[in-house]
């Protein structure tokens, strides 16, 4: 359900959440309380309002980011809060929460007398006053099947108007019709130009899903003294930096591993000067989920959603790998059903977390770093659309992740923009001595270093390279000649000779800091010694990280010399 906001009114000095600050509206004070109060309520009308003969919802967890208290046999509740603060309810199972024209699920209200800080960039949070004497949350009963599919974005992250272009035409206008419940991007929304906010929402919203919002390190008011006030702008688009939420049997929550520094910096691109950020969860945070979580069967399935990732293969800086994540391990810890996923490196990588990194099982504990809509920040090439080709550095093409829920088991499915459903691996050939040196690309034409035909001569030091798009250290990968024995190929740390080619015949269409980066997935072996002049039908076989087969062929020609 959409709610408009000329549709809301007071009611007996009562104000549900999706009035007031949620769509700029300033609400007139009728008490002075320390304490916020109101009732979460099954809206049966669908109008947004507490009306008479409207239930309330028992047992709702509502928080205001550290203290969580659950609502009365009446879905009444009380919660003291700081002097500013986001008070939100947790979406209990079988309900939905209203959205606005944007798809923007409203399940918070946000209490700031005094506004946003006067010196930020964009417009954040305008002054609320005091607080309303009561503050409802109105949720509409829906079916909320156990199987279901949830669309998975991340870094949409567009730098220009064009960009947004290439987000619309590349990604979105796929995904309308889509049969996914709902739809998450984890972070980096915008690239630091916080008014392209609006435009975007309005894309994303036509693939006609809510649609739920992780901050990165691209969505901070960069004129913040600190982290307390570093996503005004966020907050007033999709309120609070964490949350969580109930669907199926699964509980969804979103983190916020940015923490802002300051830099008092008029540049916005210079978060690497005074300040910068780093990628720590912080104690509140922590507090909050360790007592949120305390509210949760242990067996039921927990999907965290953050920016920056928890540790990664791509670097172990304090603004890439999370601080604090051995915190977070402990609280998860005895849960057997858990995933993580983050975005930020632009690479697409797979990790697992066993008592060696502070995770004490049931198990291990998988983490996802998902491949982006931008890709390598909407570089290379163009193709037939006028899109940039834009694959990852690490050799992913750009895409997304469909997230697939059975109960509290799950699996994530890669799909790249623009490709069909069964495009999830590259197929390359290296005969060794160029395939990563720039001077000799000039006098080759573009991909024939890496193309299936080469000399007998070449035959001894020929290898077939698979770079498996979301592969991860339990996929295995295998590759035969025509009807020969299928041989085990091994997984290499290296980059993907392809995405070094791009970059480097290509200056003037990709972003300056960009280079092709080692991979995680990719796969390497032997071309057979025996091999001589003919035709022969390369043909591999993988399996993925959740058991999916997937299938390539490639040509491979050998000639005399």
């Amino acid at each position: 359900m959409r709610i408009h906001a000329r549709t809301l009114m007071s009611r007996a000095g009562s104000w549900t959440i999706a009035a007031a600050l949620v769509f700029g509206v300033l609400l007139p004070a009728t008490a002075h309380s320390a304490n916020a109060s109101g009732q979460v309520f099954a809206d049966s009308n669908g109008n947004g309002l507490l009306d008479t003969g409207e239930a309330g919802i028992a047992g709702v967890r509502v928080t205001d980011g550290e203290r969580i208290v659950l609502t009365d046999g009446q879905g009444r509740y009380e919660l003291k809060i700081a002097d500013e603060a986001v008070i939100r309810i947790t979406k209990p199972r079988g309900y939905a929460t209203p959205v606005n024209e944007h798809q923007i699920p409203r399940f918070y209200y946000v209490h700031q007398p005094e506004g946003s800080p006067a010196q930020l960039r964009y417009r954040g949070i305008e002054p609320t006053g005091v607080l309303p004497e009561s503050i409802n949350f109105p949720l509409m009963r829906q079916s909320e099947p156990t199987r279901f599919e949830a669309i998975l974005l991340s870094d949409t992250q567009p730098q220009t108007d064009a960009e947004l272009d290439y987000i619309r035409d590349d990604v979105v206008a796929e995904l309308i019709g889509s049969n996914a419940r709902f739809g998450m991007t984890m972070g980096d929304i915008v690239f630091d130009d916080l008014s392209m906010f609006s435009r975007l929402n309005a894309i994303i919203a036509q693939i006609g899903i809510p649609w739920y919002n992780v901050p990165g390190n691209h969505e901070l008011n960069l004129l913040a003294e600190n982290d307390e006030h570093s996503l005004e702008t966020f907050k007033r688009f999709y309120g609070p930096a964490y949350y969580s939420f109930e669907y199926g049997e699964a509980l969804f929550v979103v983190l916020d591993n940015i923490e802002y520094r300051g830099n008092g910096e008029a540049d916005p691109g210079d978060v690497r000067g005074s300040g910068g950020y780093v990628a720590n969860l912080g104690k509140r945070q922590l507090a909050w989920l360790k007592e949120e979580l305390s509210h949760v069967p242990s067996d039921r399935l927990i999907f965290l959603a953050m920016h920056s990732p928890l540790e990664t293969y791509v670097s172990d800086g304090a603004g890439v790998t999370t601080a604090d994540r051995k915190a977070l391990f402990k609280l998860l810890s005895g849960r057997p059903n858990l995933y993580a996923v983050a975005g930020h490196t632009h690479t697409t990588e797979h990790r697992y977390f066993g008592p060696e990194d502070g995770f004490n099982g049931p198990g291990e504990f998988h983490h996802h770093v998902l491949g982006t809509v931008s890709g390598s920040w909407w570089s290379g090439p163009f193709d037939p659309r006028g899109i940039p080709t834009t694959d990852q550095r690490d050799g992913t093409p750009n895409g997304y992740h469909v997230l697939e829920v059975d109960g509290v088991d799950m699996t994530v499915r890669y799909k790249a923009a623009g490709f069909p459903d069964d495009y999830q691996m590259r197929i390359l050939f290296d005969v060794a001595h160029h395939g990563l040196r720039v001077d000799g690309l000039r006098d080759f034409r573009a991909g024939e270093l890496f193309d299936g035909r080469f000399s007998e001569a070449q035959v001894p030091a020929a290898s077939v390279l698979v770079n498996l798009f979301d592969g991860g250290p339990k996929s295995q990968v295998e590759f035969r000649v025509d009807d020969g024995p299928w041989l085990k190929m091994r997984q290499v740390f290296r980059p993907d000779p392809y995405m070094f080619e791009v970059f480097a015949r290509n200056p003037d269409t990709k972003k300056s800091w960009l280079s092709a980066t080692p991979s995680s997935h990719i796969w390497q072996a032997d071309v057979p010694d025996d091999l001589t002049m003919g035709v022969y039908t390369l043909s591999v076989r993988a399996v993925d990280e959740f058991g999916r087969s997937h299938h390539g062929h490639r040509i491979m020609e050998i000639t005399g010399g």
